[in-house]
C-alpha cells in the first residue's frame, strides 16, 4: 500500500487515527511514491524540521514513476485536467502507484476518481 501527502502528514504528525491505523496493517508493506517525499519537503520550514523528516522518510521504500508511469499519467492528465480538474502530480502520482500494483491510501479519492487502474482506500 502506498500512502498519498495527506495520510503521510497525519501519521508525522502522530494523528491518533493515522497511527492506530498505520499499526493495523503493520504487515502490509507500505511505501511512499517518490514524489509524495518531494512534497513533503517542500512543506518544511527550516533545516531542522527538514533533517527531521528525511530521517522519518528513511523507514519508508520510496517508489518513482517509470516511463510507462508517465506516459500512462500523460493520457489521463490530457484526459481529465480540463473536465475534472486532474492535477499533474496527482496523475503522476496515482499512475505510480498502478505502476507497483499497490492500492493509494487517501483521503482525497474525488482527486484520483479518473485514474485509470488506480485503487484507492479511505484508511481511517
Amino acid at each position: 500500500m502506498l500512502l498519498d501527502s495527506d495520510v503521510m502528514v497525519d501519521v508525522l504528525r502522530g494523528h491518533a487515527p493515522a497511527v492506530a491505523w498505520l499499526t493495523t496493517i503493520a504487515t502490509t508493506r507500505i511505501g511512499l511514491r517518490g514524489l509524495v517525499a518531494i512534497e513533503l519537503l517542500a512543506g518544511c520550514r527550516n533545516s531542522t524540521e527538514q533533517k527531521t523528516l528525511e530521517a522519518r522518510l528513511a523507514a519508508f521504500t520510496l517508489f518513482w514513476p517509470t516511463a510507462a508511469d508517465c506516459q500512462r499519467a500523460f493520457v489521463d492528465f490530457a484526459d481529465y485536467r480540463l473536465s475534472h480538474n486532474l492535477g499533474i502530480l496527482d496523475a503522476l502520482i496515482g499512475q505510480t502507484a498502478v505502476g507497483v500494483g499497490e492500492p493509494l491510501a487517501t483521503f482525497n479519492v474525488k482527486h484520483y476518481s479518473v485514474v485509470r487502474g488506480l485503487t484507492t482506500v479511505q484508511p481511517y
